[in-house]
């Protein structure tokens, strides 16, 4: 099954933890908080057919890196491509910006976050640029516009209960302070 845990288990974290000498289990804490975070901005973003297309674009290239393929690994993500995309999916918001708006609604430290964004993001993009790729035992059912859309909404589909609250207040919108960030981060985009 393809989803969030698939997805979590493609995020190095002891690796990332050891690169920016934090501790692990804070950081393993902050990829289960942001993960669901940014797929929601991606999902959200979507729903706009040129940002659909550019989502596509950088998905597709940072798969094509082989980011996630065997013998991939930390020291092929491009964080500077990760801050531009960071700032392209929050609306020209910077990783700062973003870092601290997200740290305000409690999720977690924000120096933390700041060094996480810019790396986790390209890992995310890589991963459903393979699922866009093809897969097609897991291919989703419609959901949406198609494509992106849908191998987004399988894999947010696909939560487990140990996400709860933090999910359900992003992806349910019960106005939740992580779902209001969310909506306010993104609701800056022209």
């Amino acid at each position: 099954m393809a989803g969030l845990d698939d997805l979590y288990a493609q995020i190095p974290t002891t690796e990332i933890a050891a690169k920016l000498g934090a501790d692990e289990s804070e950081v393993d804490h902050a990829v289960h908080t942001l993960v669901p975070v940014l797929l929601s901005g991606l999902e959200q973003s979507s729903q706009d057919p040129e940002h659909a297309g550019k989502i596509e674009s950088a998905a597709s290239s940072q798969a094509a890196r082989g980011l996630l393929d065997a013998g991939g690994g930390l020291d092929q993500v491009d964080e500077s491509e990760g801050h531009q995309a960071v700032a392209t999916l929050f609306g020209g918001k910077d990783t700062d910006q973003v870092a601290s708006a997200l740290s305000g609604g409690g999720a977690g430290n924000s120096d933390l976050l700041k060094q996480l964004l810019p790396i986790v993001l390209p890992i995310v993009l890589a991963y459903i640029g393979k699922r866009l790729g093809g897969e097609p035992e897991t291919k989703p059912e419609p959901k949406g516009p198609g494509g992106l859309g849908d191998v987004l909404g399988s894999i947010l589909g696909s939560k487990d209960k140990s996400l709860g609250g933090i999910l359900g207040s992003v992806l349910g919108n019960k106005g939740g302070p992580l779902g209001d960030i969310l909506g306010g981060l993104l609701g800056g985009r022209k």
